[in-house]
């Protein structure tokens, strides 16, 4: 039996690693993705006054903070049995979509484009932002970093900040906006559209005139045929902010749709005792194990599992770009992998579209921005759609309104099972026998868990607060002198 270890795994949000083990023969035994973190943030909430919860849980991750700040504050809004008035909601939706466009920019440039711009078996000093600037131009890698910077402008200006955000209250938010701040977002957002509009062209340009590119999305050993979960509208379009979970099945069939307070019916967390992160199922079918196929348990929480569970975009051009993407692919539901991409410049283009409705709408400077509260506090749930999958926040409190328990399912929980069950598909896909197992081997087989923009940080947490630290001092020519460690 040999061992080939990927640690640490990169371009992802957080730490893991990826365990390799193959037969006698070189070929793949089995494949386990580690993330090495104790996860316990909920524990961190307990003892606290509820209303200090959306302050406390934007602390979760640096790049996810506005994700949970709003389901957490959606989640206070239920304990408290309060429904925010339009113009509070609009600008929640509108920091939002923000926060996506920040969000989306930097998992597509800096995460995922290396590996398409630069190429897969680049040598590993190029593949990241630096190698993709090479490539595109320095006015490209310019432009990317004004518009996430435009974009989180908008989050400082509406959450007080853009990574420790303070904007939710229970019933409401703390400001509203100005004519002359909101004339300076829709102006922001309008280059947001047409800042997306060249994304998709670059992919495009890059990734579907290129026909190795194509055949790998298509025919490589990325793909995986599993149901689609996202949060939809009534209309059932697709939705960030607000509405039902939707789950179809593998041929796209509806499986359920619920309310935010229903959400135990339908989704479980099965537990395994090599990872601190659990694998959340469908209730309805069951864990049934690793496996894909119309009788799996398992689930995708993703940008391409959004597009798949709804039946369009509510925005004209990400719906335009929806049906061509849909089209290209050979219709609904996609289960290729790589997909994942394309799917996320839809929504970054959904997004940006968004952010200029809302800026538009003449609500979004109304000046009513709380609703009265309700006297008695109790249990409440919240969920949005984080930019890595569905998002719940569930809090209990007591009758003072102090938190008793805390559940958080994140975006990258529900798809752990499915990253699991994608590197070991991509690891049989290419390490066969009397292939040499290279750099560029490996960055393929981390390409299936990048699709996915998983995000650790907010999945894994240590309780005591800290990580090990492992120190390691050697010679010029690699022989250890000194291990020092720090737990």
């Amino acid at each position: 039996m040999k061992r080939i270890t990927i640690d640490p795994i990169t371009r992802l949000e957080g730490h893991g690693k990826i365990e390799i083990f193959l037969n006698d023969e070189g070929e793949v035994n089995n494949v386990y993705f580690q993330v090495p973190e104790l996860r316990g943030f909920e524990k961190f909430c307990e003892g606290r006054p509820v209303e200090e919860l959306p302050a406390i849980v934007a602390k979760i991750c640096g790049v996810c903070p506005g994700c949970h700040h709003m389901a957490s504050g959606k989640a206070v809004d239920a304990v408290f049995g309060v429904n925010p008035p339009p113009t509070a909601k609009k600008l929640r939706e509108l920091f939002y979509m923000a926060h996506f466009v920040h969000s989306h920019t930097a998992h597509f440039y800096a995460l995922a484009a290396p590996d398409f711009v630069v190429g897969p078996y680049a040598p590993p000093t190029k593949r990241n932002i630096l190698g993709v600037i090479e490539k595109v131009g320095k006015e490209i890698g310019t432009e990317v970093i004004k518009q996430r910077r435009l974009a989180q402008e908008i989050q400082a200006l509406l959450g007080g900040h853009q990574t420790f955000v303070v904007m939710n209250i229970p019933g409401g938010v703390r400001r509203g906006l100005s004519e002359t701040e909101r004339d300076d977002i829709a102006d922001k957002a309008k280059g947001f559209v047409e800042f997306a509009k060249f994304t998709l062209k670059i992919f495009e340009d890059v990734v579907l005139k290129n026909k190795e590119y194509v055949d790998l999305i298509l025919n490589g050993p990325y793909s995986l045929k599993l149901h689609s979960m996202g949060l939809v509208d009534a209309s059932n379009k697709v939705n960030f902010y607000d509405g039902k979970v939707r789950v179809v099945d593998t041929e796209g069939k509806e499986l359920c749709k619920y309310s935010p307070p229903e959400y135990l019916d339908y989704v479980a967390e099965h537990v395994e005792p090599w990872t601190y992160l659990k694998f959340p199922f469908l209730k309805k079918i069951g864990w049934k194990g690793f496996i894909e196929g119309q009788n799996s348990g398992v689930y995708h929480a993703t940008p391409l599992s959004r597009l798949n569970a709804a039946d369009g975009m509510a925005t004209p051009l990400a719906q335009k770009e929806y049906e061509r993407m849909y089209t290209t692919l050979g219709g609904k539901p996609v289960h290729a992998t790589l997909a994942m991409h394309w799917a996320r410049l839809v929504e970054l283009l959904y997004s940006a579209e968004r952010c200029l409705e809302l800026a538009m709408d003449p609500e979004i400077t109304g000046r009513e921005l709380r609703a009265q509260l309700g006297p008695i506090p109790g249990e409440g749930v919240g969920i949005v759609e984080a930019q890595r999958g569905t998002l719940t926040h569930h809090y209990w409190t007591d009758e003072k309104g102090i938190v008793k328990k805390v559940n958080i399912i994140v975006g990258t929980t529900n798809n752990h099972a499915a990253i699991c069950m994608s590197i070991k598909k991509a690891a049989e896909g290419f390490i066969k026998k009397g292939v040499e197992v290279t750099d560029g081997i490996l960055n393929l087989i981390e390409m299936s868990f990048r699709a996915y923009d998983p995000c650790f940080s907010c999945a894994t947490h240590c309780f005591p607060g800290q990580m090990p630290m492992i120190l390691e001092i050697r010679e010029p020519n690699g022989e250890l002198i000194q291990r020092l460690i720090r737990n």
